[in-house]
């Protein structure tokens, strides 16, 4: 008889954790509040970033540091409140980043990132997704020749290490493939690894069609009991009660609060973010997803406008919205390529799930036999989604997985 397993998160991550295991046979209800794709998923830069084997530290020199207490920096904001209220975790975080942790976090995150593309890829065929994908790489942009420089550098420590593929383009080489871009803008990394989507909600909706189809089911509702009963566990929700074997908890930046109910307290805390959607002056056109580097945003060609993704904002995950460093960013990325009206009446907002460690939790509850975890991705829920699902979904089935999970165990904190 299959296995009855219910996913508790519809975003990238619980999605494709849902399509692995119905895929394999298990009989799987996928819960959310809303629907698949609506949250975290919708309003990210739309990357997947087989490049990003280097995850994002805390920054550790004091010229950084002392520039982001201004709090008018465009790629970090913060608010006091946020800031006491995540204080363990980030100085935790801050731990983490020092030269000699760093050092061997990288390759274990790498070699989640590497298994990025193979494991997209088979999942985009099944949803008939390809128009929403591009294979094309990226581009990140710099203003002075010391950054960029400096940049190379990094960039070619990541393809002897771990395979990642780049061209170097001086502003001749860029102009041609931007032509509207301005000329503060003297020259680009244009990673060549990397699949951009034209709408990440919508890829990850046509990944919740293909589970449908497969059989798996969708209940979207409100989660409001999780609780273990003799082998089996008991969800209770507004719309029904499920009875299953197995639980997933992929609930992203509520997964920590959640788990609290069940004894786990894990040091989760959020990276906050903003997009806006805007139109394009008369006869100029965004070719490629651009980050501006040495600043902190990314604009992206989308099937909604040319969307203003920002940086980090370290508030609690509720907090009210505060715009400032959307505007902060649009004012510098007008002076760079021609934006036209916003497209949006109010801004996007979202938070970024994650862990002092940099690295996801990904495995089974050390608490509860059939408690299986997967949360705490960071910038990478959206890379990292179907890598997550083979991985946990072999994990599940007691079977060999293609890396290491021991630096992703629950357990290690």
């Amino acid at each position: 008889m299959a296995r009855q397993t219910v996913v508790l998160g519809a975003g990238m991550v619980g999605v494709s954790i849902a399509w692995h295991l119905q895929q394999r046979g298990h009989q799987v209800t996928l819960v959310d509040r809303r629907q698949p794709g609506r949250e975290t998923s919708f309003g990210n830069a739309g990357i997947i970033q087989r490049e990003a084997v280097r995850p994002y530290p805390f920054p550790r020199d004091m010229k950084t540091i002392l520039s982001v207490l201004p709090n008018n920096r465009v790629d970090i904001r913060y608010r006091p409140a946020g800031m006491i209220n995540a204080a363990s975790p980030l100085l935790s975080y801050w731990h983490n980043s020092s030269s000699r942790l760093y050092k061997k976090i990288v390759p274990e995150y790498a070699s989640l990132i590497q298994l990025c593309l193979k494991t997209h890829a088979p999942m985009i065929e099944a949803a008939n997704a390809d128009h929403l994908v591009r294979r094309e790489g990226w581009l990140e942009i710099y203003r002075t020749p010391e950054e960029l420089a400096k940049r190379v550098k990094e960039a070619q420590d990541a393809r002897d290490n771990f395979g990642v593929q780049f061209d170097v383009l001086d502003r001749e080489a860029l102009a041609a493939k931007e032509p509207d871009l301005s000329s503060d803008i003297i020259g680009a990394i244009h990673w060549l690894d990397p699949w951009t989507v034209a709408d990440p909600g919508g890829l990850v909706a046509a990944y919740a069609d293909a589970f449908s189809q497969s059989g798996g089911r969708i209940l979207q509702t409100d989660i409001q009991s999780v609780r273990q009963q003799g082998e089996r566990w008991h969800i209770e929700t507004a719309a029904e009660s499920l009875e299953v074997d197995e639980v997933v908890v992929a609930l992203g930046p509520w997964a920590g609060d959640w788990l609290k109910g069940l004894g786990y307290h894990f040091p989760t805390f959020v990276k906050r973010g903003y997009h806006m959607h805007y139109a394009t002056q008369p006869s100029t056109k965004l070719n490629y997803w651009l980050m501006d580097a040495e600043v902190g945003y990314l604009l992206a060609p989308m099937n909604a406008g040319v969307r203003l993704t920002t940086g980090a904002e370290l508030d609690r995950l509720e907090s009210p919205a505060d715009e400032k460093q959307l505007v902060a960013a649009e004012k510098i990325a007008r002076k760079i390529f021609p934006l036209g009206e916003r497209r949006d009446e109010a801004a996007w907002k979202g938070a970024r799930p994650c862990l002092p460690d940099m690295k996801p939790v990904i495995g089974p509850a050390p608490k509860h036999r059939g408690l299986w975890l997967a949360f705490g991705h960071g910038h990478q829920g959206f890379t990292l989604g179907p890598a997550t699902g083979q991985l946990l979904a072999d994990m599940m089935e007691g079977k060999p997985t293609e890396i290491d999970m021991a630096p992703f165990r629950a357990d290690r904190f």
